[in-house]
Order: structure tokens, then sequence, then C-alpha cells
């Protein structure tokens, strides 16, 4: 099958990869030559512009997007729209929140263009692992690009799904992340515990290797803790900055409105606000109030 692939970012041009070696034809569009040049040289064809995608694709014709959510995506998919024909496809694959996903799909609706909502797991690995693939969408529609998936997933009958209607798909991938904080978060606290106890002089790359087979908390996440430790228990160099993509915050806002508690998701996405933090006003007004109240010792800056 021949398909459009619009942005070849990290993401975006390693799945362009993995489907030309599948045997697909991948029209590709980029603002980066140099990511353009790369895939060319893999095999795929070259577009200087849009129109020019859309041109060199039979009809029906498929576009998947690897573009940052919001604004980038909205003008895309609006560009795009202009240029489809009747029974297009459109494949979103970011990390779109789902609400616009369901107000994109019904707005195509109304052209006799399809909406597919691909939440894709697998970074920088799913080159060779493959990816994960939750899959919103028409039935229809997602029969007739299941060869696309087949070759993006880690096999054909696994790591992907059609999950449901249009929205659906990036649904399941916020949540997905929001479980991800949780994980990440729980690691990180044991794994400080157990620096903590100085009195072991544990090896924690051992104990994440331990840990890696057998264990109920092994994963692949254990895996690549395994792999950061190996470059130094002290992690020297590296920041305790963490970034947040969005959907953790979506996730959390979602558990609220449907009154489900989520404490682990929630507070795993508080510890990475407070990770930006070079000092905390709240903790200092905290050590002033024990002051006022009690007399307790606080610590003053030099």
């Amino acid at each position: 099958m021949k398909i459009g692939m619009v942005g070849l970012g990290k993401m975006g041009g390693n799945m362009t990869t993995r489907l030309l070696n599948g045997g697909h034809e991948v029209v590709v569009l980029d603002r980066n030559p140099e990511k353009v040049e790369k895939a060319v040289e893999d095999g795929a064809t070259a577009a200087q512009n849009l129109g020019e995608l859309v041109s060199q694709l039979d009809a029906p014709r498929a576009v998947w997007i690897m573009v940052p959510a919001g604004d980038p995506t909205e003008v895309l998919i609006s560009e795009l729209s202009a240029l489809f024909e009747a029974d297009d496809i459109l494949i979103d694959g970011g990390n779109s929140n789902y609400k616009e996903s369901e107000r994109r799909a019904s707005s195509l609706q109304s052209k006799g263009i399809h909406f597919v909502d691909v939440g894709t797991s697998g970074g920088v690995w799913g080159l060779e692992e493959g990816y994960s693939m939750m899959v919103g969408g028409e039935p229809a529609v997602v029969k007739r690009l299941k060869t696309i998936f087949e070759t993006l997933a880690p096999g054909e009958e696994k790591g992907w799904g059609h999950v449901g209607p249009s929205g659906s798909g990036h649904f399941v991938k916020m949540i997905h992340n929001g479980i991800e904080y949780g994980m990440m978060q729980a690691y990180a606290e044991g794994f400080e515990v157990l620096r903590a106890k100085e009195a072991y002089a544990l090896d924690l790359q051992q104990v994440a290797e331990i840990w890696r087979y057998g264990s109920v908390v092994r994963s692949w996440l254990l895996d690549l803790t395994a792999e950061a430790l190996k470059e130094g228990p002290d992690l020297g160099g590296i920041k305790g900055w963490v970034a947040d993509s969005g959907e953790g915050r979506w996730t959390v806002a979602e558990a609220i409105d449907l009154d489900v508690p989520a404490p682990v998701m929630t507070l795993s996405l508080m510890m990475r606000l407070a990770s930006r933090q070079d000092e905390s006003y709240a903790a200092k007004l905290l050590a002033a109030m024990r002051n006022q109240f009690g007399g307790h010792a606080v610590k003053r800056d030099d």
C-alpha cells in the first residue's frame, strides 16, 4: 500500500523506515530537508509541499501525520482536507487530545473524508521492536489500513488493535501515558530509597538487573532503568527536571470528570511539576508556619 507521511521526527522517521522495509511505498514531507534526504536514501519518494504529496498518492489516499499536538496538527489537517477528495483517509498518529480528535473526525466526515486516530507508543525503539498502536475510527476504514498497522506493529496480530470509534485511539493512549507516569514514579522512588540506605552500599544497577528476570516488577521501563544506571548510579550530568507531554494532565482531568479516584497518576504528575522548582515557596512557607506556632528552627539562606 502507498501512503503519505508528514512529519519525520524521531518516531515519524523510524516509522517511515519500517514501512519501507515492509515493502510499502511512502511519499514523505518534512520541513527539515536532511530528514527527507535520509528517507529518500531508504527508498521513500520526496514531496516539496502538501499538494505534491497528495498528487503522488493514488485515490483513495491515505496520509499519516506525525507532528506536535495542538496548532501544528490543526493547521496541517485543515490544509490537507482542502486537498483531499471524498473517501481519502487522514491518520493522526501524534499525541492529540481525544476530544480534538472527535471534533476533527466529525468535521472531516461532513466532507466525506475519513479520520483515524492512532495512539502510538514505542519511542526510539520502535524501528527495531515495533510500535504499540491504539486505533480509533470506522471499522471498514481501519480494515483498509490493516497492512500498514501490521507492518508497524511488533507482529501482525499483536501490539495493535482497533479499540473503537474516532477519538478512542487517542483516549486509550492518554490513559496509557497516565499509567506510565505512575510506573516511572514508583521506580524512581524505590531506587531513591535503596540509594538512601547507605549502610548497605547497594549496587543499584545490580538490583535492577536482578529484578529484570522473574520478578513481578519486571518491565521494559525497568530494562531502560538498568541501562541508565550502567552509565553511573549518581546519574551525573542529568538535571532532575522532568517534562510532561500533556497527556498525564488530560488523564487526571478525565478521572476527575468521571469521578474516578486516580491518586497514583495524579501524584506522579504533581511530582513532575515539583521537579521543575529550583526552590519551593510552599516549603518555605511551611517552615515559617512551624516556626510561628512551635518555635521550630528554620534554616536561613546564607
